[in-house]
């Protein structure tokens, strides 16, 4: 039997790794095993959005305007391109009249505005989780609050919550950041964090603040969304058992990073995909144990298109592992219920 040496775990446990000899003739088993995390995929948010999208589609017909990406995923955005969807940056590209969908995200109050100066048909879907902090941030603001927002500069959902408050919002996205804010310690200051942070990173963050200054309020409720707590909670449970970590989700998913840098921080070499596509076969070179995930915009179909991969060329066997169970469900806009297919 071979020795085995006890390896210390950023997740806080020890892992326990096997002590290989320079022994050549000694071979690491071909079989796979495939921990498949659950929660993953599809939050309440994301569900809502896209199933906006297709009624809206069915009813108004296209094109059809998205004000940003439905959801940070290139596979879902392209099958709604090909739909005759068409997402935007700007407003200005989209004509007066038109019919225009706010994503997931959520928009600054100066974008709705313009889209009523356009007499656009708007339709609202964005994730009530992000309407919460919208709200949030307003009130703060009237309060005569400074808004500490804890994000990442330039995400969509950021951009939104700060066009609530412009003048009053400042943006940190790590502790050095709060180092440099240049208010007094008894400054009448409050605090925000984007629903799709890290919650260790949060963690800390809100931590640093709280030193900082002596009067810091926060929100009633946690900000981070449910489905950002549960996804990252089952990578850290799972990944002490795996060699390797398979995200799936785009390059423009936060919450999606974040579950690859959570992996990554448990001692696991980690990647983020889009699909079976993007997977390099020398990953997998002496690993046995692999954990599935994906972000709360990638579709069930992706995981599965990997796991049939697996499988197929190695294969695996696979083992749902369902940390908690997750029963939210967030109602579309009301002008999209009336035609809504039962």
């Amino acid at each position: 039997m071979m020795p085995r040496t006890a390896k210390r775990n950023p997740c806080g446990l020890h892992r326990t790794t096997p002590r290989i000899q320079a022994d050549y003739n000694y071979k690491v088993s071909s079989t796979m095993h495939i921990l498949v995390a659950g929660p993953r995929g599809f939050c309440a948010g994301v569900n809502m959005a896209i199933e906006s999208l297709n009624i809206a589609l069915d009813h108004f017909g296209a094109p059809l305007y998205v004000y940003h990406e439905i959801v940070h995923n290139k596979l879902v955005v392209e099958s709604f391109r090909d739909k005759g969807v068409i997402f935007v940056g700007d407003l200005a590209d989209v004509p007066p009249g038109a019919t225009l969908l706010f994503s997931a995200h959520g928009v600054a109050p100066e974008i709705r505005d313009r889209a009523r100066q356009q007499n656009l048909i708007a339709i609202d879907a964005t994730c009530p989780l992000v309407t919460k902090v919208h709200i949030e941030a307003a009130r703060f603001a009237q309060q005569g609050y400074t808004i500490i927002l804890i994000g990442h500069e330039g995400h969509d959902e950021v951009i939104g919550t700060m066009g609530e408050a412009p003048d009053a919002i400042r943006l940190v996205e790590n502790e050095t950041d709060v180092d440099r804010l240049d208010l007094s310690t008894d400054a009448k200051v409050a605090y925000l964090t984007q629903t799709t942070l890290s919650i260790d990173d949060a963690t800390r963050i809100i931590a640093r603040l709280k030193q900082r200054f002596t009067r810091i309020v926060g929100p009633s409720k946690d900000d981070i969304c449910y489905a950002t707590h549960n996804r990252q909670q089952a990578v850290r449970q799972l990944a002490r058992e795996a060699d390797i970590a398979l995200v799936l989700g785009s390059q423009n998913s936060s919450n999606s990073q974040r579950l690859k840098e959570l992996a990554a921080e448990c001692g696991v070499s980690a990647y983020l995909i889009d699909g079976p596509e993007d997977i390099d076969p020398g990953w997998f070179d002496g690993k046995e144990t692999v954990l599935v995930t994906a972000g709360a915009s990638a579709p069930e179909s992706v995981v599965q298109a990997c796991l049939d991969y697996l499988q197929q060329q190695h294969e695996a066997t696979v083992e749902q592992r369902i940390t908690s169970r997750e029963k939210v469900r967030f109602p579309i806009p009301k002008v999209l219920r009336a035609n809504r297919s039962h």
